[in-house]
């Protein structure tokens, strides 16, 4: 899977994507930075430059590293959530590959946020308790609700 080309010199926002990025990758990210939207704008990031396969196994490796410089425990209730990262990095990849060629970074974020950017949005394809599961946390867990289609 390729995704459309994203312009990285465009200037409209994107110095604060890539400082954002640069921060995720060196965990110099608080916990109350790292939220939805940093979580959502990391994952375009690398969608859009890596494709679907390889931004997943950045975004997976970075969480993973930023929790562990953070001292995020993995608990049933908390830390990295397997599930979690592959639904909305499916669905990061479903947009990207939607977006016109050469849009800003910045323009895209703010798109698949006003688009995509509700945190209940899995819940269209899993029951909470699937959803909440040690599973799911911990490994993939297809939806029970919906597929995922594409």
């Amino acid at each position: 899977m390729t995704a459309p080309a994203v312009d990285p010199t465009a200037t409209t926002g994107t110095t604060d994507v890539e400082a954002l990025v640069r921060a995720f990758e060196s965990c110099s990210l608080s916990r109350s930075e790292w939220d939805h939207r940093a979580h959502l704008t990391v994952a375009l990031w690398y969608v859009a430059a890596h494709g679907h396969d390889g931004g997943l196994a950045r975004i997976r490796a970075g969480i993973l590293r930023l929790n562990a410089a953070l001292g995020v425990a993995q608990t049933p209730t908390s830390g990295y959530h397997e599930t979690l990262t592959r639904f909305f990095t499916w669905v990061v990849w479903r947009f990207v590959s939607a977006a016109p060629p050469g849009a800003t970074p910045a323009a895209l974020v703010d798109e698949l946020i006003r688009r995509c950017g509700n945190r209940d949005l899995p819940l269209a394809y899993y029951s909470r308790e699937r959803l909440m599961s040690w599973e799911a946390r911990t490994g993939w867990v297809p939806p029970d609700l919906r597929p995922l289609d594409g």
